[in-house]
C-alpha cells in the first residue's frame, strides 16, 4: 500500500480520486506524498502560533511582570490588599454581601493599621499621591458594601469600582 514517499489504490469499484488529509489518490496511480519537511515544518507553524495565543505559551508582558505567590497571595507590598479585595469581590457575586462587608470593613482596617503603624516605609510616606489614589478608590469599592444594610449596592458600580481599584493598587506594587 505506502511505499518510500508514494502511495497507491487498486481497489475495483472506487472512485477516481480520493483525498485523505493531505495526500490525493488516483484510481490504479501512485502520487507522490508530500514532502516530509514541508509536513514538519507547517506541523512548526501551527505548534508555534497555538504556543503563541495560549496561555500555557510564550510569556507576556503582563506575565512577565508578575510576583511570585504564596497561597494565592501575592508577595508584593500590595499583595495582601489586592487578594483581601478579591475575596470581597468574589463574595459581592456570590451575592453573600454580608461576607463582602465584613472583609471590606477588615480591608479598610488593615489598610489604615499599616499606614499609621508604617513609619518611614508607609505608602503615605514615600509616595503620597499614590497612597491618595488607593485610599480614595479603596473607599469608592467598598463604602457600597458596607453601607449595604441601608442601601442595596448597585452591582455594576462595585465591579466597576473592584477593578478602579486593583489598578491603582497596580502603581505601588
Amino acid at each position: 500500500m505506502f511505499g518510500k514517499g508514494t502511495s497507491t489504490v487498486a481497489r475495483a469499484g472506487a472512485p477516481d480520486e480520493i483525498s485523505l488529509g493531505l495526500t490525493l489518490i488516483k484510481k490504479g496511480k501512485t502520487v507522490k506524498r508530500l514532502n516530509f519537511i514541508f509536513i514538519r515544518s507547517l506541523f512548526t507553524i501551527v505548534v508555534a502560533v497555538c504556543l503563541a495565543t495560549s496561555p500555557l505559551g510564550f510569556a507576556s508582558p503582563q506575565a512577565a511582570k508578575r510576583s511570585p505567590q504564596t497561597a494565592g497571595v501575592d508577595d508584593t507590598k500590595m499583595g495582601p490588599y489586592r487578594a483581601l479585595a478579591q475575596l470581597i469581590f468574589a463574595a459581592f457575586q456570590k451575592n453573600d454581601v454580608a461576607t463582602a462587608a465584613e472583609l471590606a470593613r477588615i480591608l479598610e482596617r488593615v489598610w489604615d493599621k499599616a499606614e499609621d503603624y508604617g513609619g518611614d516605609t508607609a505608602l503615605s510616606k514615600t509616595n503620597g499621591k499614590v497612597f491618595d489614589e488607593i485610599d480614595k478608590a479603596m473607599d469608592q469599592f467598598i463604602t457600597p458594601l458596607v453601607e449595604y444594610k441601608t442601601k442595596a449596592p448597585d452591582a455594576a458600580k462595585v465591579k466597576a469600582a473592584y477593578n478602579a481599584y486593583l489598578e491603582k493598587l497596580a502603581k505601588a506594587d
